[in-house]
C-alpha cells in the first residue's frame, strides 16, 4: 500500500460492494489498519525496531526485540473502543461517501447503533483526524476575511434529543477564513479557524500560521491587516466603504466559502451545533472542501483512515469537555450571546 499514489481497487475499495468484500471480518479490518499505520512494516512503538512482530492471541503484536505488546488500534482514535472495527469502517465509508456528510442521528440510523452517544462520539473522533498537523500552508494569492456563524444548540437528553431549553439561546462564533484564489478563475484550498474576534491579535497569527510568506493576501480595507507587509506578505486591500463593487465581487472566494459553510451547518446539522465543539465541524468542512475534486469517494475513505491511525486517542469525556489542541491564540474562549 503506497502513500503517494493510492490506487482504487488496490489500496481502497471502489464501491460499496467491494467494500463489503474487503472488510467482511474484524481481522480484515485490523490488517488494513496495520498496512496504513506501518506501510514500511511493523515498527515497535516502544523501542522503534522495525521487524515482523510475533502475532499473539486477540490480535496482539509482540516486538521481537523488546517483547513490548501492542495492538494496531493502540494510540489511535480506535484505542480501547468496544465498537467493532467493521462498524467503524462502515461509519468512515458513509461519512466520506456522502457529499455533505452525515449527522450523528443519521449515522446512528444507517449503522443501527443503539446509542446516539456512540454515533456522536465516533463522528467527533473522525473529525479530530481530518486535519494533518504538518499540512502545507496556502500559497499564491489568498483571500482572507472574518465572519460570524450563528449557532443554536442547547442542552440534550441522554438519548441525544433536544431538551425543552434546547433553542432558548443563540450564539455567534467568530471565524477567520483563508481561500487560495486561482487565475483566471477558481479556488484552491481553504483554512478556517475559530478566533476571538476581528482583531489584530487574532487575525494576523491566523494568516502567519496558514499562509506561506511571500503570498499575496487580499482583504477588505480594515486596518487590522496593515501589519501583513512587515511579515513578508504582499497585501491587496479592497476598501468596501463607498465602493460600488459589492464585497462578494471583490472577495468572491471567502464569501463563497462562508456561504457554503453556513448552508452545510444548517442543512446537514440543522444548525444544531454546540458552539463548544464548532472547531471540529470547521475541520470536517475544510476536509471536504479541500477534497471536493477527488475522482473517487473511496480516496476520502482511504485518507480518513490513514489519518485516523496517526491521530491520538480521544475519549468521550475528552470530546464532551472540549479538550483539544487548538492553538491558544486562535481559540475563542467565549461566544457572543444574543437575547431571543
Amino acid at each position: 500500500m503506497t502513500d503517494a499514489d493510492p490506487v482504487a481497487g488496490r489500496d481502497y475499495p471502489k464501491t460499496w460492494v467491494q467494500f463489503e468484500d474487503w472488510f467482511a471480518s474484524e481481522d480484515a479490518c485490523a490488517g488494513y489498519l496495520e498496512k496504513l499505520r506501518w506501510p514500511g512494516g511493523f515498527c515497535c512503538p516502544a523501542c522503534g525496531v522495525m521487524d515482523a512482530p510475533v502475532r499473539a492471541s486477540r490480535r496482539r503484536l509482540v516486538c521481537r526485540s523488546c517483547a513490548h505488546q501492542c495492538s494496531v488500534t493502540a494510540g489511535t482514535i480506535f484505542d480501547k473502543t468496544r465498537t467493532p472495527l467493521r462498524v467503524w469502517f462502515a461509519a468512515a465509508w458513509h461519512i466520506t461517501s456522502q457529499k455533505n456528510g452525515v449527522s450523528a442521528l443519521g449515522l446512528q440510523r444507517v449503522l443501527g447503533l443503539s446509542s446516539y452517544q456512540t454515533a456522536w462520539t465516533m463522528l467527533h473522533r473522525f473529525r479530530r483526524a481530518m486535519v494533518r498537523p504538518q499540512r502545507d500552508k496556502l500559497a499564491g494569492t489568498v483571500e482572507v476575511d472574518e465572519a460570524y456563524l450563528p449557532l443554536s444548540r442547547g442542552p440534550r437528553t441522554k438519548s441525544g434529543k433536544a431538551s425543552s431549553k434546547a433553542h432558548d439561546k443563540s450564539h455567534l462564533v467568530a471565524i477567520a477564513v483563508a481561500v487560495e484564489v486561482h487565475d483566471p478563475k477558481g479556488f484552491g484550498r481553504i483554512r478556517i479557524h475559530r478566533v476571538q474576534g476581528p482583531t489584530i491579535d487574532a487575525l494576523i497569527p491566523f494568516v502567519r500560521e496558514n499562509v506561506i510568506p511571500g503570498a499575496t493576501i487580499r482583504t477588505d480595507g480594515s486596518a487590522i491587516y496593515a501589519p501583513l507587509q512587515k511579515d513578508g506578505f504582499g497585501h491587496e486591500p479592497f476598501v468596501q466603504l463607498g465602493s460600488k463593487i459589492p464585497a462578494h465581487v471583490s472577495l468572491p472566494g471567502v464569501h463563497r466559502v462562508i456561504s457554503l459553510l453556513k448552508r452545510w451547518l444548517l442543512g446537514t446539522h440543522q444548525g444544531a451545533v454546540d458552539p463548544r465543539h464548532v472547531d471540529y465541524y470547521l475541520d470536517e468542512f475544510t476536509f471536504r472542501f479541500n477534497r471536493r475534486s477527488s475522482r473517487s469517494r473511496g480516496m476520502l475513505f482511504y485518507r480518513l483512515l490513514q489519518q485516523s491511525v496517526a491521530t491520538t486517542p480521544a475519549t468521550y469525556a475528552n470530546i464532551r469537555d472540549n479538550e483539544h489542541q487548538a492553538p491558544p491564540a486562535l481559540l475563542a474562549t467565549e461566544t457572543v450571546e444574543l437575547n431571543g
